[in-house]
């Protein structure tokens, strides 16, 4: 296993090669998400009528770099949330499953969990600015404009911006929901990938590879995209709402459900499994990969990770 600080480096380099392929899915999910807010369905006009449908949009009015708007920002909030999602965890597991079992190699799918989601909130809170202008420059469109629109010329004039108008509070407006989303998601995705990796070793006989790495993070694609979509879309509203069109995020899911119906919290969600599937993939398998990387550059450079090999 790499040091805290090695897997940190592993998780944000993984994470940036995966958001390089998937973020275009993420733009037409957030403006699927957007459109027809807190209007029924009969006033709602449907610009971008599903995934394929909203990426062709998207391309035909403004091109390849419309799907791409927002991808530095994402960069940045990748290396944040992973960095701290894929190195938190196995030092938080490790330390619960010691101060209860009093053995930190304990597997226990309630201390994986709450590893999981707690790595995956300071991985929230760390990279919510970000994530804040991201989903800002990914809404805006002067073709068909979906919720409300944030013309930044780039994601350091729109954190700029957000500063000067409303203070470092702004910077972290929908923070709130941002870790109930992660901390959902990040509470399933690395106990369901590694559940499904100890079982496909264990009852199947898949031998630890690529084809393992590929099989486990599917599992833990669709179980995350399932458990994290409802709070996605309140943090989406959240994140791009101007002034306070909202008062809580409880208060967005309220609105939402009672003005657009049980679903709409759905909006966008094969958008989303077509971005977080491939996202989830792609982040797993090549952290395994820069992980180890990681760990023989560590025991070339460290004195102490020579001493435990020899």
């Amino acid at each position: 296993m790499s040091t805290t600080a090695g897997a940190f480096v592993a998780g944000g380099i993984a994470a940036c090669g995966a958001v390089t392929v998937t973020h275009g899915f993420e733009t037409v999910k957030i403006r699927l998400q957007l459109q027809g807010e807190l209007q029924s369905k009969q006033e709602a006009k449907r610009l971008y009528k599903g995934v394929l449908h909203g990426y062709s949009v998207i391309v035909k009015n403004e091109g390849v770099r419309g799907l791409l708007r927002g991808l530095s920002c994402a960069y940045i909030y990748q290396i944040a949330l992973n960095g701290c999602r894929l190195g938190f965890y196995e030092p938080i597991r490790a330390s619960v499953a010691g101060a209860i079992y009093k053995d930190p190699t304990v597997q226990s799918i309630g201390v994986n969990i709450f590893s999981g989601a707690s790595s995956g909130i300071l991985g929230a809170m760390a990279g919510s600015p970000f994530f804040l202008v991201k989903t800002r420059l990914q809404s805006y469109s002067p073709f068909l404009p979906v919720g409300t629109q944030h013309q930044y010329r780039s994601p350091w004039d729109g954190l700029g911006k957000i500063y000067s108008s409303e203070g470092f509070k702004g910077l972290y407006r929908g923070v709130g929901p941002a870790m109930i989303r992660t901390g959902f998601g990040s509470s399933v995705q690395l106990p369901t990938y590694f559940l499904a990796k100890r079982t496909l070793m264990k009852h199947f006989g898949v031998q630890d590879g690529t084809p393992l790495h590929l099989a486990s993070s599917t599992a833990s694609g669709f179980v995350v995209c399932c458990v994290m979509h409802p709070p996605d879309t309140v943090m989406s509203r959240m994140y791009n709402q101007t002034g306070n069109l909202y008062s809580s995020a409880f208060d967005c899911l309220y609105r939402t459900v009672k003005t657009e119906g049980l679903l709409a919290v759905y909006k966008g969600y094969f958008a989303h499994l077509a971005r977080i599937l491939p996202h989830t993939i792609l982040t797993l398998t090549l952290a395994e990969q820069t992980n180890k990387l990681m760990r023989k550059f560590e025991d070339q450079v460290l004195p102490s990770r020579r001493k435990e090999n020899l």
